[in-house]
């Protein structure tokens, strides 16, 4: 069944490039030798050896690793609004999954690579760290929060080692480089409309300033909105964004930038759901929103200790009132980079990010006093974060010297906190409101991170064969303070100063070559109240393990070769990860209760893997691509009781949400005025829980666009039409695992329910 499907998918499947009408005025070139400008490889390699910056797709030709680069190109012939992370995920070993059209919803959104979970991963913007994008992240924010997707440039993926200058600590299985566009050379107003299933509404501008001085002084202000009811149940998502960028080219020594964004993100979400609730209930079962004297007789029968709740539910976390996540943020920076003299070169960049959030749960388990049966909890998170990255490279003949660094000073504050709701036949609170004047803290920590990293890398090129070298060293300082609450208070540190790096590059001729790399990687501890920090728990239990807890690490091996012939490209790499030291947390009850955790070293993880991706021009207007990777993640380790016990039997088990096969492809035709697009993706089995008891079936997924841009003179000149469809055949599937972490065995509540068919129509300017 795997095979068949594999080939028919591989035989319609797909990828193609969207005409310069719907390009970002930036030129590819410039953006994806920015997006994949590393230590071990020359800033334009991604463009070089016979590429014409054109491809979609670029296959990251002389480079010592498995890395794929999207451009504008790519991301523009998506539904407008929907974040990088569905575009890159026709890339080989990335597993994306979200619960709405745009995968732009944080509770679902989930990403993840060869076996490696999001918190496992690197993530940066124009090299400013944005942790690791989790939900509730205490060490950076979510690309959709961060870059409106209309300004992206370019998202590099390294799938197995990012470069040693990654501003990351997590980047135990692989790098995700986000680039956001520079400012066009000319004035110009791009703008755009949709709108859609669900009463979607989205609309972007940005206003391009052109050459100002006549000096090179360009940017741009731009402004996104998107607001959509949700596709089952009752509420609604939206949010508001603005991109600032201004450039300031200074001719031979180089360009100044400097970058400011905001984001106001405001989501009702969908009901955590469990095999047994999608049994019972089906996947269109959602919070009951819209019936809060039905939410009340569910939380007075839960506190009455009686079962007889009203059908058809069975359970009080069968459905809450409502639940919603609060997010707003500011981030800015500026970089310079620049050339001092023919061999040396220096790059800088200082960036600074505040964040205020609440995630909120109308529950039945804590009363209101003198209320409502219901409270409504609140998890806040508040980050004030800055730091400074920067290198300096010497280029002498055939060799690269660079050595750079990155030190980082985050204060983050974790609390959980009740408000309480007035007893009256209405919710005396909007969800989407950040909440004011609470009756309980159930805790309240304060965060203080220091994170500092050095590195040092070297390119040595030799007639068809180029080796690359070096090694990074950091040491992170978690400290936590305890104001309200019995969770921990303390300092743990997680640090190595020697992870090397080592790469090599082989030239067979006629645009084939051949690529080897081992990395070495830590990931530090996190700092938060919640999930897998080590301050989660008891102060009695964070004093037995701190002092023999270790960081993950990772040894990752890759060999692969690419090729490139009239049209056609293509890439394969197999690799092996022995993954150790790995820590876990095991889930104890349902998301809302918050149970306190205590984190454990659990032994060793086995990864082992291939990829291939293919892409070819048929013709100029049309294009095919198609990837496939295969991936088995397996613990090596039980999970043992202090008295060497087996309390989970985890060795042999594959690791939850790594599915065996994954095969992606798309077809598009694009002519410069008429676009057509379809894409596919199938995804096998994944497994929910530690010990492979649960799992969710695989599934495949089409979407579609068809397009048309106007006469190139006239009053419709630079106008495009776009119709889009989302979810083709209207699969009814699970879209993500893990919403609730993942439990040793038995059935959870941490599944969520894929969108269905959903309609899109955009009217474009600009593109």
């Amino acid at each position: 069944m795997i095979a068949r499907r594999a080939c028919l998918l591989a035989g319609t499947a797909i990828l193609a490039m969207s005409g310069t009408a719907r390009a970002a005025d930036a030129p590819a070139d410039t953006a994806v030798a920015t997006a994949a400008a590393t230590a071990d490889v020359p800033a334009d390699a991604s463009i070089t050896d016979g590429s014409d910056g054109s491809e979609i797709v670029v296959l990251g030709f002389g480079q010592a690793r498995s890395v794929q680069t999207i451009t504008a190109r790519d991301i523009a012939v998506l539904t407008p609004g929907t974040t990088p992370l569905k575009a890159i995920a026709k890339l080989p070993g990335v597993n994306f999954q979200a619960a709405d059209a745009f995968g732009a919803y944080e509770w679902s959104s989930r990403i993840s690579i060869r076996g490696f979970n999001q918190n496992q991963l690197g993530f940066t913007l124009d090299g400013v760290p944005l942790g690791d994008m989790s939900y509730g992240n205490s060490n950076g924010l979510h690309i959709s929060r961060a870059l409106i997707s209309e300004n992206t440039g370019a998202v590099s993926v390294a799938q197995g080692a990012g470069a040693l200058g990654t501003a990351s600590t997590g980047n135990l299985g692989g790098t995700i480089m986000f680039t956001s566009r520079d400012p066009s050379e000319n004035m110009d107003l791009a703008a755009s409309g949709t709108y859609g299933s669900d009463a979607t509404y989205r609309g972007f501008v940005r206003l391009d300033s052109g050459d100002l001085t006549g000096n090179g002084l360009k940017g741009y202000v731009s402004y996104g909105y998107l607001k959509t009811d949700k596709w089952k149940g009752y509420g609604e998502q939206r949010q508001h964004q603005a991109n600032v960028k201004l450039v300031q080219d200074l001719g031979d020594r180089g360009s100044l930038t400097g970058f400011f964004n905001f984001s106001d993100r405001r989501e009702q979400d969908y009901q955590d759901l469990s095999l047994d609730m999608i049994r019972r209930l089906g996947l269109r079962t959602d919070n009951i929103s819209n019936n809060f004297p039905l939410a009340v007789q569910i939380a007075q029968v839960l506190q009455s200790g009686g079962t007889n709740y009203p059908a058809p539910y069975v359970s009080a976390d069968d459905a809450y009132f409502d639940a919603a996540g609060l997010r707003r943020d500011y981030l800015g920076g500026a970089t310079f980079d620049g050339r001092l003299n023919d061999a040396l070169s220096v790059r800088l960049t200082g960036y600074f990010h505040n964040n205020h959030g609440q995630g909120l749960w109308f529950l039945p388990y804590t009363p209101t006093p003198g209320g409502s049966a219901l409270s409504v909890r609140a998890t806040e998170y508040d980050m004030t974060r800055g730091g400074a990255l920067g290198n300096v490279a010497w280029e002498a003949g055939p060799n690269r010297l660079e050595v750079g660094g990155w030190y980082e000073s985050n204060a983050f504050r974790n609390a959980r906190r009740f408000y309480g709701l007035a007893n009256q036949a209405t919710p005396s609170r909007n969800a989407l409101s950040f909440q004011s004047n609470p009756f309980a803290t159930q805790f309240d920590v304060k965060f203080d991170t220091t994170t500092a990293m050095y590195y040092v890398a070297d390119r040595l090129e030799l007639g068809a064969l180029t080796l690359n070298g070096g090694w990074k060293g950091y040491k992170v300082t978690n400290r936590a303070k305890q104001l309200v609450g019995n969770l921990a208070s303390g300092t743990i540190d997680a640090k190595d100063y020697f992870l090397p790096q080592v790469g090599a590059v082989y030239a067979l001729g006629g645009s084939t070559e051949l690529f080897a790399t081992f990395t070495q990687n830590m990931r530090a501890f996190t700092s938060a109240a919640v999930g897998g920090s080590p301050f989660a728990t008891t102060q009695v239990g964070f004093d037995l393990i701190r002092d023999t807890l270790k960081p993950e690490k990772s040894d990752s091996y890759e060999v692969g070769g690419r090729v490139r012939a009239a049209g056609f490209q293509a890439s394969a790499a197999a690799y092996y990860v022995d993954f150790s030291n790995r820590l876990l947390s095991l889930v104890n009850g349902v998301a809302s209760i918050g149970n306190p955790t205590t984190l454990q070293n659990v032994g060793d993880v086995r990864n082992y893997g291939f990829e291939a991706t293919a892409q070819y021009k048929l013709i100029p207007a049309l294009a095919l691509f198609a990837s496939y990777s295969y991936n088995k993640s397996e613990f090596r380790d039980d999970v043992l009781n202090t008295n060497g016990s087996v309390n989970t039997a985890t060795a042999g088990k594959i690791v939850p949400d790594s599915p065996r096969h994954m095969v992606k492809g798309e077809i598009v035709y694009d002519d410069s005025r008429f676009l057509a697009r379809i894409g596919a993706d199938y995804m096998s089995r994944r497994f929910f829980t530690f010990e492979n008891d649960q799992s969710v079936s695989g599934r495949v997924l089409l979407d579609a666009t068809i397009g048309y841009t106007f006469a190139t003179t006239g009053p419709l000149k630079g106008f495009a039409i776009e119709g889009s469809v989302t979810n083709l055949t209207d699969k009814d599937y699970v879209g993500t695992v893990g919403s609730n972490g993942f439990g040793a065995r038995g059935d959870n509540q941490t599944l969520l329910a894929g969108a269905p068919r959903q309609f899109f129509v955009t009217l474009r300017r600009g593109f």
